[in-house]
């Protein structure tokens, strides 16, 4: 006989073990199914994650009063995550935006600047000069203005995060069982998943499974979003450039298109026992659609282009990296059309989608999985938590 549940949670990463904590506060017979993070990417023929890394960026100024909510509330948790699990993920250095001035109601830094105000977030207005005086690692051309956000932003651990919200699920009731789930499908009142050769029945069933939700049988219909590759640079930091860079924040610069903007990570400690400071951009073009493409994107060190514009920025924008190692990575992305995620049923009242992280979600998925978790227990979400905003598309 196929185990039963009440809840199935396909997808182990940042908003699926979110998911499965919140659940496991309010009822038991929760599962939570997907691979942990493989050895060897090169050869590995399953699915990724994007959170296999050491740091992305948290903060609540965002032009999205969607996405700044989120970031509150799952901010506003973080260190009772950590205080319940013993496992430090948050680091509070603290979050800069800067770029040009604002020229309309329209750009950015402006909207930002206002969800801020509305919402009492407190950031402060920096000149270029003053941005200089306080944050030496920098040199900022003249026309740069920024927004400090000093404290409840900085950079969180993605994979330690994980780690957290999976061992206060087990620690909840929730049965983690290491396989890729193959396929979703209700018969008999019931959702049936295969998943490791074996099945599995629950009563509801939620695919937060990333940029792989339309690679597999999990999902009816496939969904209107893009998985995009994305390539990171690292600059491997000593004790010497520590001296510089130790006490920066994490920064987001803008240039004079929106679009070309870069985002920079503080010097974190990685697995290989080495310092590195970590840049990404949102510029590079291309759709992944096929599991083959995939996994040969995962398994390489990401555009050597975007690297080679990566490092002639931040040579441009930190002058003291120049003379330090450097290596790279890949990334996925996934975009929505809305640039909000997607949380609701697929359907029926029993199958329902969590995913579109949009380049920012990872900050806020604790809320993210709330929010999963609340689809499940409740059926549906109300407009204190942007239900109608989050209405999956199908191709």
């Amino acid at each position: 006989m196929p185990a039963h549940f009440n809840y199935i949670i396909i997808g182990g990463g940042m908003m699926g073990a979110a998911a499965a904590r919140h659940l496991s506060r309010h009822v038991e017979g929760v599962a939570l199914i997907g691979p942990g993070e493989p050895r060897d990417y090169a050869s590995h023929q399953g699915v990724f994650a994007s959170h296999y890394d050491e740091a992305r960026i948290t903060r609540r100024f965002d032009a999205d009063p969607l996405w700044a909510t989120f970031a509150q509330r799952a901010i506003d948790r973080y260190r009772e995550i950590e205080d319940a699990s013993e496992i430090r993920f948050f680091s509070e250095s603290g979050c800069l935006f800067a770029g040009p001035e604002p020229k309309s109601d329209a750009d950015y830094l402006h909207r930002a600047a206002e969800v801020a105000r509305s919402s009492g977030l407190e950031v402060e207005r920096l000149t270029a000069g003053q941005m200089q005086a306080r944050f030496a690692q920098f040199d900022f051309p003249s026309h740069i203005v920024g927004y400090h956000e000093g404290s409840q932003a900085g950079h969180i651990n993605p994979r330690a995060l994980v780690r957290a919200q999976i061992a206060l699920a087990k620690r909840g009731g929730v049965t983690v069982i290491d396989a890729i789930a193959t396929s979703v499908r209700e018969e008999g009142g019931l959702v049936e998943v295969t998943a490791g050769g074996e099945t599995y029945r629950a009563e509801r069933v939620l695919v937060a499974a990333g940029a792989f939700s339309n690679l597999s049988a999990v999902l009816p219909r496939p969904l209107q979003m893009r998985a995009a590759p994305r390539t990171v640079v690292f600059f491997e930091i000593d004790e010497q450039a520590m001296s510089v860079f130790g006490t920066m924040p994490s920064t987001i610069l803008f240039t004079a298109r929106e679009e070309d903007h870069v985002y920079i990570l503080p010097p974190v400690r990685y697995p290989d026992g080495k310092t590195y400071l970590k840049l990404g951009g949102d510029i590079e073009t291309g759709d992944l659609t096929r599991p083959e493409e995939f996994r040969a994107w995962f398994g390489s060190d990401g555009n050597p282009d975007e690297r080679r514009r990566l490092i002639a920025e931040a040579l441009q924008l930190m002058p003291a990296l120049a003379g330090r190692p450097t290596s790279s990575a890949a990334c996925v992305a996934s975009f929505t059309p809305t640039g909000r995620p997607y949380a609701g049923f697929v359907g029926s009242s029993r199958v329902a989608v969590l995913t579109g992280g949009n380049f920012v979600a990872a900050k806020s998925s604790d809320e993210l999985g709330r929010l999963g978790a609340a689809l499940l227990l409740e059926g549906g979400l109300g407009e204190d938590d942007y239900g109608s905003l989050m209405t999956p598309l199908f191709r």
